[in-house]
C-alpha cells in the first residue's frame, strides 16, 4: 500500500470535479468534496434463500463513518476532505436480493446523492458478488445509475471483496479499483483504506482519472476454499501483486479477483485489473498478473483435508487432537448459504456416539430455529425443550431437526441472530438462533457460556475457518456436504456462465490473455 501523507497548507490548488486546477482564495483552504456509498453482499443464486432490505443494516449520514475505523473524527485522513457519506449497506451472505429490496436502496442512494452534490470523488464501496432477482450484474447497474446523478467528471474508487465479479460496464464506470490481497480477508480495511487514499491522491495532485485501465477476464471459476492466500499457489500468485500496484510509477493498482463461483451469471470468473498512466507498465503488469494466475490453474486445491461428514466424524472421533474442527462447508452462510440445512445436524443427532450425555462433546453452530427459541425462553435456562429447528428456508437435503434437550443458555441481542440458545441434546450443544447467524470468533460461543477449547469437536456452517477459529484448532477438515454453496461445482446446475472455462472444461485452449483496454468513465457520453 502506498503510504501517502496529505498535509494541509494555508493555500493550495484544488481539483474541480476531478480535472480543472483553480486556485483557492488567498489565505484560505479549500477541501475536495467525496461522497462515500455502496452496498455489499455475496448472493448464491443456488440457495432458495432470498435477501430482503433490513438484511443490509444499513447505514446512512454521519452512521458512515462507523463502518471505517481509518475515518475516525481524529483521523488525519478524515481532514483531508468534505466527507459527504449517502449509504453503505453490507448484508451477510445469502440468496439473491430481492428487486424491491435492490431497488429501495438504490434510490435511497440516489436521492442522498442528489441531495448533497457536486462533488469532486466518490468512494463506492462494495463486494462485487451481488444477485438481484430479475437483474444481471447489480454492481454494474448501481454504478451507471450512480452516474447518471453525479456525472462523469467526478472521481470514482472502488473497493471490492476478491470475490467479487467485475464486468466491463462496472470497470467502465468506476475510475480506480482495488480488490482485498489476502482470503481469509485480514487486509479489508487496509483495502478500503487504500481506494480512499488514492482517490485523495488522484483529486490533490490534479492527475485526475488514470489514462489505462487494462482488464483481462480468465475463464477460471473456483471457489474460495480452493483459492486462499494461505497455501500455494494463491499465496504466491497474491504476492506478485503489491510489488507491482506499490512500487512502480506509472501504475496506481493491481488487483486479482477470484470471482464468485456460486452465482450463474456470465460475468462470474476471475479478472485481472491493472490502472495507471504508463500504458507499456500497466500492460505487461496485467499480463504477467493473468499469465501467471491461467499457469498455476491446475494447482489449486483445498485449503484443508476433505472428506465426506462420515469420514470427518470418523477422523475426528479417533483424534487426540481437541479441538477438532470440521467445517460444514454446504451450507456456509459466508459465502452465500442459506444458513437452515439441517442435513449435517440430523446426521449427528443420529450417531449413537452423541445420544449419551458422557459422550464426546460436541458444539454445533449454528441452525435458525425461531419456533424452538420461543419454547426454550418459556422453558428457561434449565428446562427441558422439544421441537424443530431448520429446513424452513432450505428443505431440499433433510428435513427439520428434531431437538429433545436442555436449554443451557439464552443470549438476546446479537445484531445478526437477535436471540440465540444453547441446547444440549446428549453430548451434543446445538446453538440455535432466531435468525441465521455465522460463527467466526472464540466470543460467539463464549458469549454463550460455551468452551470451545475444551470441545472434543466443533461443526461450524463455515468454508475455511476465519482466523480466530484458525488459531483455535487443533485440527481441522472440511466436510463436503450439500447445500446452496456446494464446494463440489459440478453438481451444481450452471446454465449461464461463459464457457468454456477451467475446471469445468479442463483441456480447453490458453485462452487470449493480452490486456483490453477499459474506455475511461464517461469517454462516449
Amino acid at each position: 500500500m502506498k503510504h501517502i501523507i496529505f498535509g494541509i497548507t494555508a493555500c493550495f490548488f484544488i481539483v474541480s470535479q476531478g480535472f480543472a486546477q483553480s486556485p483557492t482564495t488567498a489565505g484560505a483552504s479549500t477541501l475536495p468534496r467525496i461522497a462515500i456509498a455502496g452496498l455489499g453482499i455475496e448472493s448464491s443464486t443456488f440457495s432458495p434463500a432470498v435477501t430482503k432490505e433490513e438484511a443490509f443494516h444499513a447505514r446512512y449520514g454521519p452512521e458512515v463513518f462507523n463502518a471505517y475505523p481509518f475515518m475516525m473524527a481524529i483521523s488525519p485522513l478524515r481532514k483531508q476532505a468534505i466527507w459527504l457519506p449517502a449509504i453503505v449497506g453490507k448484508s451477510l451472505p445469502g440468496g439473491a436480493v430481492t428487486r424491491i429490496a435492490y431497488e429501495s436502496l438504490v434510490n435511497k442512494t440516489l436521492d442522498s446523492l442528489k441531495k448533497y452534490g457536486p462533488y469532486d470523488g466518490l468512494y463506492f464501496d462494495i463486494h462485487g458478488a451481488m444477485s438481484v432477482v430479475g437483474l444481471d450484474d447489480p454492481e454494474g447497474d448501481f454504478i451507471t445509475r450512480i452516474r447518471k446523478v453525479i456525472g462523469y467528471k467526478t472521481l470514482v474508487s472502488t473497493s471490492m471483496d476478491l470475490h467479487g465479479n467485475v464486468s466491463w460496464r462496472l470497470a467502465q464506470n468506476t475510475d480506480l479499483m482495488t480488490c482485498y490481497r489476502m482470503a481469509p480477508h485480514e487486509d479489508a480495511m487496509q483495502t478500503k483504506e487504500r481506494a480512499v487514499v488514492n482517490l485523495l491522491e488522484r483529486i490533490k495532485s490534479g492527475k485526475g482519472k488514470p489514462a489505462y485501465k487494462a482488464w483481462i477476464p480468465i475463464p477460471i471459476l473456483l471457489p474460495g476454499e480452493k483459492t486462499s492466500t494461505r497455501i500455494e499457489p494463491g499465496k504466491s500468485l497474491y504476492h506478485e501483486v503489491a510489488p507491482l500496484a506499490d512500487k512502480q510509477t506509472g501504475i496506481v493498482d493491481a488487483a486479482i479477483w477470484i470471482g464468485y463461483a456460486w452465482a450463474d451469471e456470465p460475468r462470474n470468473h476471475a479478472v485481472v485489473m491493472v490502472t495507471g498512466d504508463d500504458k507499456e507498465k500497466v500492460t505487461q503488469a496485467a499480463e504477467k498478473l493473468a499469465l501467471d494466475f491461467w499457469n498455476v490453474r491446475t494447482q489449486f486445491d483445498f485449503v484443508a483435508p476433505t472428506g465426506t461428514l462420515e469420514k470427518c466424524l470418523s477422523n475426528a472421533l479417533a483424534s487426540k487432537k481437541h479441538p477438532f474442527f470440521i467445517s460444514d462447508t454446504g451450507d456456509n452462510p459466508t459465502a452465500g448459504g442459506a444458513g437452515d440445512v439441517t442435513w449435517t445436524l440430523n446426521q449427528l443427532l443420529a450417531r449413537p456416539e452423541f445420544q449419551r450425555a458422557d459422550g464426546p462433546s460436541l458444539i454445533y453452530a449454528s441452525i435458525p430455529g425461531p419456533e424452538l427459541i420461543k419454547k426454550a425462553i418459556a422453558a428457561g435456562v434449565g428446562g427441558h425443550v422439544e421441537g424443530n429447528a431448520g429446513a424452513a428456508v432450505d428443505g431440499r437435503f433433510s428435513p427439520p431437526a428434531r431437538l429433545k434437550g436442555t436449554v443451557e443458555s439464552i443470549v438476546k441481542g446479537d445484531k445478526d441472530a437477535e436471540v440465540e440458545v444453547v441446547v444440549k441434546v446428549g453430548s451434543i450443544h446445538v446453538i440455535v438462533t432466531q435468525k441465521r447467524k455465522p460463527y467466526h470468533k472464540e466470543a460467539d460461543f463464549t458469549r454463550l457460556g460455551l468452551a470451545p477449547r475444551k470441545s472434543d469437536i466443533v461443526v461450524v456452517k463455515i468454508g475455511y475457518l476465519e482466523p480466530e477459529l484458525y488459531a483455535m484448532q487443533a485440527d481441522w477438515i472440511m466436510a463436503l456436504t450439500p447445500g446452496g454453496v456446494n464446494q463440489d461445482l459440478a453438481r451444481l446446475p450452471y446454465k449461464r456462465i461463459r464457457r468454456p472455462i477451467f475446471p469445468f472444461d479442463k483441456d480447453m485452449k490458453t485462452p487470449d490473455l493480452s490486456a483490453q483496454f477499459v474506455p475511461l468513465s464517461g469517454a462516449s457520453k
